[in-house]
């Protein structure tokens, strides 16, 4: 088991003062009442994610709109009724996912490392014991925050996140992610990044999602031009580190988890577009054989290799 994270971060956590304002206060009772549901058996909590994904499918007519799109562009060789049973399924996870991330926040790792598979790490191990670090290349499979709770129990890791617009919200997760990891980086910290893996640390580094056509290139995924950083590849090479592609996956019968480590792959190889692609091309095969357990909410396509449509237009419902 790997020691506890650093108490720097802990301190730091403690440092920031809680948002008290009286118009916070709907949120922090909401908050407890999330606290209260993550105190109930394992199999209730995955049953209530049911039922919020399940009603999520029939209200967010826009968020299943985006789903049944990435569906039609990734999956075009399954029928209408096929997709659509997948995006049921996809909600269904979500929601799943959303209860895993309150029990990463609000309960001992060790409650659920229990029920959880750890593959790979001795490679993470062999390498910081050659004096080299390692990025966890992930992605935003649908139990993301829970995976970071239970990788803790076993693995000392530096994140990269973004902050949250709520204060309530952004101090809850500081303060856990802070109880969890050595350093938590905001994503646009490149400098702490490279930092950390050249002193032979770990960092969990997620490419997947579009963030614009500023700083990216367009390779495929699923087949379909996708905009897709080419930061992995140069913070890589500057922080001297492999690149070792993580997966957590709830497992079919939803007794546990899985969490792999997989083997290195070659980046940098000296080509960025490759680079995306390679990392593009092991997400997409992970999710051909999970391909409810990932954020089909998010618009991974809104950016278009043509300039001039306009961003998220192939979201829009057609008249």
């Amino acid at each position: 088991m790997a020691d506890a994270p650093k108490d720097s971060a802990s301190a730091e956590a403690e440092s920031v003062k809680a948002p008290l304002h009286p118009k916070h206060w709907p949120v922090w009772f909401g908050i407890g009442l999330l606290v209260m549901l993550t105190r109930l058996p394992y199999s209730w909590q995955l049953g209530i994610g049911k039922g919020i994904g399940l009603l999520l499918h029939k209200v967010a007519g826009s968020r299943r709109r985006i789903a049944e799109v990435n569906m039609e562009i990734c999956f075009p060789e399954k029928t209408p009724a096929e997709r659509d049973a997948l995006v049921r399924q996809i909600f269904i996870d979500n929601g799943i996912g959303l209860m895993e991330t309150f029990m990463g926040w609000f309960r001992d790792p060790q409650w659920l490392a229990e029920r959880t598979d750890f593959v790979g790490f001795d490679k993470v191990r062999d390498a910081q014991n050659n004096g080299q670090g390692v990025m966890l290349l992930g992605a935003h499979y649908s139990m993301l925050d829970l995976a970071g709770s239970l990788v803790s129990t076993v693995q000392r890791v530096s994140v990269s996140y973004r902050p949250q617009d709520n204060p309530v919200m952004n101090y809850i997760m500081e303060r856990n992610r802070a109880r969890l990891y050595d350093e938590c980086l905001t994503r646009k910290d490149i400098r702490g990044f490279i930092r950390t893996l050249r002193q032979g640390n770990v960092l969990w580094y997620a490419q997947d999602q579009d963030f614009g056509r500023k700083n990216s290139i367009f390779v495929n995924f699923f087949g379909h031009p996708a905009a897709t950083i080419t930061a992995t590849s140069r913070i890589a090479k500057a922080g001297k580190a492999l690149v070792m592609p993580m997966t957590y996956f709830r497992k079919d019968d939803n007794s546990g988890y899985t969490v792999t480590v997989h083997d290195p792959l070659p980046i940098p190889s000296g080509d960025d577009a490759a680079d995306a692609q390679m990392a593009n091309d092991f997400i997409e095969t992970q999710l051909r054989e999970h391909p409810s357990q990932y954020l089909w909410l998010h618009k991974r396509f809104k950016t278009t290799v043509d300039p001039e449509m306009k961003k998220g237009s192939i979201y829009r419902k057609k008249k």
